[in-house]
Formats: C-alpha cells, sequence, structure tokens
C-alpha cells in the first residue's frame, strides 16, 4: 500500500487539531505530525498534539511523528536532545513510524536513544535523507547506505529535481528495491514523483492542505491528489499521458484529460510534464520514457516550445509520422507503444492542431471551409500552432500573411506555404477579414498583452485567439469592443484534444464535458 500522506504544520495544538479534521475529511490515508513546527516545543506539548491527533483521526489513520532538524528542512532550530525526546514520546504514545535523519542517527548517541525507544513500542524507524540543492549524486548508493545501517528501517530520501530528467534515477531506485521504501523530488520538476509514488510502490506521498501550507517545494494538495490525479484509482497497472510544456502550470490539459479517463473508466492518469531547456532534453526526456517501459507512458501532447523537436525525435526513431504533420512540419500529439520490446516500439508523431483550429474558425464565423478562398487572414507568429493554421488556410485557399518578431522565422514558414510575411511592426498596416494570434502572448499569467494594437482592429472582421486561458483574452476584449467577430481559443482546444483522446486510447472523449471542465477551471 502506498499511503497519501498528509504534514500537520501547525503553530499550536488548536491549529493542529484543525488540520487534522480537514485531512481526514479530505481523504489522507497517513498524517505526518512535524513537531518542529509547534511553537514552544515541549514534550508535554507534544504528546498532547500526538494524542489529540489520535483521537481525532482514529487509530486507522497511522501517523509519522517527526521532528526536524533544520539542516533538512526543520521549521524551527530545537536542541538535539528535546528532539530526541520529542520522537520518543511519540513512539511511547503509539506513533506508528517516528522519521529521523540518517544523518543524526548515525551519531551513536543519537541512535541508542532512538532504538532504546523503539525497542520499547511498537513503531517503526523511519531514516530519512534530503539534498535542498539537486539530485543525488548516486541515490542508489544512498539507499544502500541506509539499508546496511538500519534493514529494519524504511530508507526515505528525497532530494529536488533541478529538471524532469532528474526524476528517473528516482523512478529506477522504487521499481529495484526490495522492501519499504519512500523516494521523492521536491520542486516543480519533480511534482510528477509524487503522483507516481503509488504506481511504483513507494510507501508514502505527500499532499498539503492547500497551496499555503506545504512543507516540501513541489507538493501536490490533497484535492489534486484525490480528485485532479485520480490517487484512489492508481495502480501498478495504470497507463500514464501527460502534456510535454514548457511552462506547463498553466495548462488545463490534465483537469481535461484525466476527466475524460475517468468518464470512460480507463486506468489512467495524465500528469503535466514540465519539459525546460530546449530540443536536447526534449530528447533525453523521451529516451528515459523508451528506456523504462514498465512505466507505461502510452501518450503524450505536446506544445510550447516542442512541436517541431518531437517531431524530429519521431522521425529519428524511424517511427511513424502523419503526413499532414510531415507537412506542417511540427507535432502536437506523440504516441507510443512501451509494450513492445525496444526494438519493436512504435512511436507515431501526429498534429490534430490543423483540424481543431479550422473547425474552431469556421464554427465561429459561420462560414464553410470553401470561405476562406481569396479570404486575407493575418496570422501572429510562426511557432507549431500557427504553422498549422497557416497549413490548413492556405490549403483552403486564404491569401495569408505571417507576421512575427524575428522576420526569418515569418519568412521561412513563408516560403514553406507560398504566402507573405512581414515583422510585427506591419500589423499597423493589415488589410484582413480574419486575424489568428499563434503566439503564447496574452496567456495567464501575462493576461495585460495582447499581440496586435487594438487600433487596427474593425468592426467587419473576425479575431481568433488560440490562447484559451483565459477564454477572454485582452485580444478578444478589444476586438468586441471595436465590434468584430470573436472566437476564443476554448474551441480549439477541445477540438484538437477530443482527437488526441481518440489516438492515445482509442476511445471517443465526451466533448461537453470536455468543454465544461476548461470552462469551470477557467472561472
Amino acid at each position: 500500500m502506498t499511503y497519501l500522506a498528509v504534514p500537520i504544520s501547525a503553530k499550536n495544538a488548536a491549529q493542529a487539531a484543525e488540520q487534522v479534521r480537514l485531512a481526514v475529511a479530505g481523504g489522507a490515508e497517513m498524517l505526518e505530525l512535524r513537531t518542529d513546527y509547534l511553537e514552544g516545543l515541549t514534550a508535554d506539548l507534544a504528546q498532547q498534539v500526538l494524542r489529540q491527533t489520535r483521537a481525532l483521526a482514529g487509530a486507522a489513520v497511522p501517523v509519522i511523528a517527526t521532528c526536524r532538524d533544520t539542516c533538512e528542512g526543520g521549521a524551527i532550530d530545537y536542541p538535539e536532545s528535546l528532539r530526541i525526546e520529542i520522537l520518543a514520546t511519540a513512539l511511547g504514545e503509539g506513533a506508528e513510524f517516528v522519521d529521523v535523519e540518517f544523518v543524526n542517527f548515525r551519531k551513536a548517541p543519537f541512535r541508542q536513544r532512538i532504538e532504546s525507544a523503539l525497542a520499547e513500542a511498537k513503531g517503526r524507524l523511519v531514516l530519512s535523507t534530503h539534498d535542498f540543492a539537486g539530485p543525488f549524486d548516486d541515490i542508489k548508493r544512498r539507499h544502500r547506505e541506509i539499508v546496511q545501517t538500519c534493514p529494519t528501517a524504511v530508507p526515505k530520501l528525497v532530494c529536488t529535481a533541478g529538471h524532469i530528467n532528474d526524476c528517473f534515477d528516482a523512478f529506477d531506485l522504487l521499481h529495484e528495491a526490495d522492501g519499504d521504501c519512500i523516494v521523492l523530488c521536491m520542486g516543480q520538476a519533480g511534482l510528477i514523483s509524487r503522483v507516481l509514488a503509488k504506481k511504483l510502490g513507494g510507501l508514502v506521498t505527500f499532499a498539503s492542505l492547500d497551496e499555503a501550507s506545504g512543507t516540501a517545494p513541489g507538493q501536490v494538495t490533497l484535492d489534486a491528489f484525490k480528485g485532479l490525479y485520480r490517487h484512489d484509482s492508481m495502480d501498478r497497472e495504470t497507463e500514464l499521458f501527460g502534456v510535454i510544456a514548457d511552462p506547463v502550470g498553466h495548462s488545463l490539459s490534465p483537469a481535461i484529460h484525466n476527466a475524460c479517463l475517468a468518464d470512460e473508466g480507463i486506468n489512467g492518469v495524465y500528469l503535466p510534464l514540465l519539459v525546460q531547456s530546449g530540443r536536447e532534453a526534449l530528447f533525453a526526456f523521451l529516451d528515459n520514457v523508451l528506456t523504462r517501459p514498465w512505466l507505461d507512458f502510452r501518450g503524450f501532447s505536446v506544445t510550447i516550445p516542442h512541436k517541431h523537436s518531437a517531431l524530429d525525435y519521431v522521425r529519428q526513431k524511424g517511427g511513424l509520422v502523419e503526413p499532414l504533420a510531415a507537412q506542417i512540419g511540427a507535432a502536437n500529439t506523440v504516441i507510443l507503444d512501451s509494450r513492445a520490446t525496444s526494438d519493436e516500439r512504435r512511436l507515431g508523431a501526429y498534429n490534430t492542431d490543423y483540424a481543431g483550429a479550422l473547425d474552431a474558425i469556421v464554427a465561429g464565423m459561420g462560414i464553410a471551409r470553401d470561405g476562406f478562398r481569396d479570404m486575407p487572414v493575418a496570422v501572429v507568429g510562426a511557432g507549431g500552432v500557427s504553422r498549422a493554421i497557416v497549413a490548413g488556410l492556405t490549403d483552403a485557399g486564404a491569401k495569408v500573411t505571417i507576421y512575427n518578431r524575428t522576420v526569418e522565422r515569418a519568412e521561412q514558414l513563408a516560403a514553406d506555404f507560398h504566402c507573405a510575411y512581414s515583422g510585427l511592426d506591419g500589423l499597423l498596416h493589415l488589410d484582413a477579414k480574419l486575424i489568428v494570434n499563434g503566439t503564447s502572448i496574452g496567456m495567464h499569467p501575462k493576461v495585460d498583452a495582447t499581440p496586435v494594437p487594438p487600433e487596427v482592429l474593425k468592426p467587419d472582421m473576425a479575431v481568433f485567439d488560440t490562447v484559451y486561458n483565459p477564454a477572454e483574452t485582452l485580444l478578444l476584449k478589444h476586438a468586441k469592443a471595436a465590434g468584430a467577430k470573436t472566437i476564443d481559443g476554448v474551441a480549439m482546444f477541445v477540438n484538437q484534444a477530443l482527437a488526441q483522446f481518440h489516438l492515445f486510447t482509442g476511445h471517443p472523449a465526451n466533448p461537453a464535458l470536455m468543454r465544461s471542465v476548461v470552462l469551470d477551471s477557467l472561472r
């Protein structure tokens, strides 16, 4: 069993009682009593809080008692003698686990006191080690050191992931380790290690009560664990999907895909995958996934800034490249069958932006696709989304001009699709019936930006913004004020996600469910 533990990081007994009530009501499977957060800590205060915690939570919810040393992330710098006394008190009060820093346990006097308390109680020892600066130099060696020092203890290894690729050593350890083990990566890049602990058999993963009360960087909230990431239904057979992006925190893809996985009764979870540092880091991430078939990754949505590189990766690996994706030169969807052997593993690159965007524009403008013929269109941006939209519009006969900050990129895209191009200064003189924003300008959290000067917007125009968060961007507000027809990015987002879900699972998704999840999330 993997316990979903909520840290109780209260300053006093009353606050601790409230946190315990909220955690138990929210479905916590374990409580971590962080006594180092209690102000004016004494053995009597710790005993009081432990007793009230047990009374409120009941015997079915085990407790980890921790009095963390500040050198390993403790909140208040209490003396070593008091911390030992607190841990001994916790064992005497029936705490199922006590968490002791490995660096301190190696000191003979410290170890003797803890072992003496353990001998008189039923609790179990967790030996923890942390690195707040980065990943461990050799996480498996650190694990061996803990096991050799105390074979009956639960090793707990927590480090900081500077990049998502730092998580894979932690996954390997959990996959290979015999016996109970807790292995987690801190920071936004390490989020997936917390969510996947249950799939990989970790003894405990930790969830904060809310965004403000986390006790380590990157902790996921209890609500997100239980709702968004489907913790209760996860097991070792759970298949994985995710959105590869930088940044990724704004993405609503996890919300809509996880809702549809649940709706279809599919044992899967969809994750936000923060892949930073460009092309080589993306290639390394995908290599890490392909060489670990036991992770059960099945497919990825791909967005800024990785759409070109994802296509190149699949092509280099000899995978299937959908002709449309090849024509566009960008993939927003990568499919893999990690159940096959490494020699047979199948990769596929697809683009669902093309149809998703055109269908959104057609519906929003109230025209048929042949209505694009000879229509003057301005497309702002020259990235992956813009490529897909330009491909669709030029195929439909529109007269497209591409506007981009880097003129050379606009020129290259224009050459590929035989259309005009300009720098952003050309927007002051545009003459278009349709304006498309294919950039991330105006996306949350930078909602006060717009890619198009408001003075060029006219009542006879239609304005389509591919940004969906927020649904009404500043560009669309300006367009509405000018009397222009507006098309938000939610329609395109849902359209392309519907196609992705079918590619991922072979099942159709519910479009009404997707749209309602997006709008609820944006509200």
